[in-house]
């Protein structure tokens, strides 16, 4: 017990320091003229490259096909089949960096997940992982709103025993979405379709095929409601054949300033599985930080 309580301390930890280090970091860079540093080149790099996209916030599941610059930590409770709970410090997120125009890299800090079933309670670290976004198409509110991007991304075998999956496990996805309305209000789909792929090596995670979408409303200045749907259907491994569909109902608060530059979302989230077959989830809850930069 008391591991568990030191190891989910040191995981909050890193999470914050490196949320404030990126705060900082950002609130530096505005206080110099130095505009031919790297910090600034940067910094207007990705500006650009956000000012040519919509400016939707990020959904609490589905991944945003635009190109993002923040740091998130999110928090997770679920319960699964056969009376096993679990919490989720982190959830995999992390660093989110656009070193180019039409790139971005994000860097998945590993989480610190406790799992707790009738029988025994297991915790420790889950793998890192790394994901690169390329967008091909975009335009803002007022050019036409909309976006259409590729990821690419893996896991890295770095957790814990009972939580690695061994092997680098690679993921290809496509995304875009679609939005009415102006900065200030409107609604958006956002929706992503991606594969894990496995090989004769590591069967026990099948090869998933996953399709997210996310239906966003913008109202009151601040307010992100969202209802989004998660379907995955289960190729080789355990679960062939089958199909799991869950429902999130979210929702996001902010952008609140932080610094001139800085800007911080809230958001809470509740999963149902609406399926008749449940693989990995019940029901949970989600909550987000993000802060942008």
């Amino acid at each position: 017990m008391q591991k568990q309580i030191n190891m989910t301390a040191v995981t909050i930890l890193a999470l914050m320091t490196g949320l404030f280090t990126s705060t900082a970091a950002v609130a530096s860079a505005e206080g110099t003229n130095d505009t031919s540093g790297f910090l600034s080149q940067w910094l207007a790099v990705s500006d650009r490259a956000k000012e040519e996209q919509p400016h939707w916030v990020t959904p609490m599941v589905t991944t945003t096909p635009r190109l993002e610059q923040e740091y998130r930590y999110d928090q997770v409770w679920q319960n699964r089949p056969n009376s096993v709970d679990v919490q989720n410090y982190g959830f995999n997120k992390g660093l989110e960096l656009i070193p180019s125009e039409n790139t971005e890299v994000v860097f998945g800090v590993p989480a610190y997940q406790v799992q707790k079933s009738p029988t025994a309670t297991t915790d420790g670290f889950t793998d890192a992982s790394l994901l690169l976004k390329y967008r091909f198409l975009s335009a803002n509110e007022e050019k036409g709103n909309y976006i259409v991007t590729g990821f690419i991304g893996t896991t890295l075998p770095t957790g814990g025993s009972a939580f690695t999956y061994g092997r680098a496990i690679p993921t290809v996805t496509i995304a875009g979405g679609k939005g009415w309305g102006t900065r200030d209000y409107g609604f958006d789909i956002q929706s992503t379709l991606g594969a894990a792929l496995a090989d004769d090596v590591n069967r026990k995670t099948g090869q998933p095929v996953t399709w997210n979408t996310a239906f966003q409303a913008h109202v009151f200045e601040k307010m992100w409601p969202e209802i989004e749907t998660t379907y995955t259907h289960f190729t080789d491994g355990p679960w062939t054949g089958k199909d799991q569909a869950v429902v999130t109902y979210g929702l996001n608060l902010g952008r609140f300033q932080v610094t001139d530059r800085a800007r911080f979302v809230l958001g809470v989230g509740y999963q149902q599985t609406v399926s008749s077959f449940h693989a990995n989830i019940d029901s949970g809850w989600i909550l987000a930080g993000r802060i942008s930069f």
